[in-house]
């Protein structure tokens, strides 16, 4: 499967939610933007997508809108303050419910992952860039201590590889969200942390039940499950996301590349639409001049077949939003040269 055209995404976020930048980005050849709801909900974002609309009204573009659920992704609670952890620092975890208790060095999350919290357990938050390791769990808290520290502020991400946990794969955010879907004219919905089947079952019949059953799915794989089952979903979404930050925090960086090349082995061969994301573009975030590594990067994911690239804090959080899209497109295109000239 080798695509005439690829989809170029960015990601909504205060370093391009004018109209101006949106429209500069549209121009460089963006195709549609991903907005991230697991920090605020489509009708709190109500301003934002007028900006974008507006923009691609006046670029004369469709205004693809992607939103990103929350899904059975894990983060930590709300901090009192952003923390300083230290490398060998003791860390507190307390429940959810038992907030009343918080301090400075305690850290909430879900109580439905106490139960995974043995000793020696391994823990990773915000996209794995810091670090603990479980050294006792007692009916209201575990103790952690910091193997790789840094800043950590309220809502980042959780993960604890090794570990299956069950919860729902649509939380009552993600209903209340899709219910608004068809109003606020979104087009695609990005189910994180897919499981099985019956994760993006539950999705298309929650989009039918709230009038949005033309709402395409895009199917993130992001967990060891996803991955193991990524033949399996292909009948029950319409693009496959190879979805590199938590998968990254699923195994040993060194393997992710292989992970990567055998999704994309597996959609290519089923002819099923793919997108690769994450850190496409990072050093854009703060230079104005991506690395060798990325531009790299990105023309190797499309030579590889995929229908769609994406970047995300590049656009959202970063100094350089139009730059970045110019470079994502730019080396893009360059891969599609190549793969038709092989053709020829």
């Amino acid at each position: 499967m080798k695509h005439k055209t690829l989809e170029y995404y960015g990601t909504l976020g205060p370093s391009c939610i004018n109209t101006d930048t949106l429209v500069q980005m549209f121009h460089c050849g963006m195709t549609g933007i991903r907005l991230n709801l697991s920090h605020k909900s489509l009708k709190d974002s109500k301003e934002w997508i007028r900006i974008y609309k507006d923009a691609a009204a006046e670029a004369g573009k469709e205004a693809d809108l992607l939103i990103d659920l929350i899904g059975p992704e894990i983060r930590i609670g709300d901090l009192t303050e952003t923390l300083q952890l230290d490398m060998d620092d003791q860390i507190v975890l307390i429940w959810d419910e038992m907030l009343n208790t918080q301090g400075y060095g305690t850290i909430p999350i879900p109580s439905f992952v106490k139960e995974h919290l043995t000793i020696g357990q391994v823990l990773l938050m915000d996209d794995g860039k810091i670090e603990l390791v479980v050294e006792k769990t007692e009916a209201d808290h575990s103790l952690c201590k910091v193997t790789r520290g840094g800043h950590l502020s309220s809502r980042k991400s959780l993960a604890l590889p090794g570990c299956q946990i069950k919860n729902p794969p649509l939380t009552a955010q993600d209903h209340e969200n899709l219910k608004h879907a068809a109003e606020y004219g979104v087009t695609a919905v990005m189910q994180p942390f897919v499981r099985g089947k019956e994760d993006l079952i539950e999705l298309r019949n929650a989009l039918k039940a709230y009038g949005a059953e033309k709402v395409r799915i895009f199917a993130k794989i992001e967990n060891m499950e996803g991955v193991k089952k990524v033949e399996e979903l292909l009948p029950y979404c319409d693009v496959i996301v190879i979805a590199r930050g938590d998968l990254g925090n699923a195994m040993p960086l060194p393997k992710l590349p292989v992970v990567q090349q055998k999704i994309s082995d597996i959609c290519r061969e089923a002819d099923k639409p793919f997108m690769v994301v994450t850190q496409m573009l990072n050093s854009m975030i703060q230079c104005a001049v991506p690395t060798r590594a990325e531009v790299t990067d990105i023309f190797h994911a499309v030579q590889n077949g995929a229908s769609s690239v994406m970047l995300t804090g590049e656009t959202a959080a970063g100094q350089y939003p139009v730059e970045a899209m110019k470079v994502l497109v730019d080396t893009g295109k360059e891969a599609l040269n190549y793969l038709q000239k092989e053709e020829l």
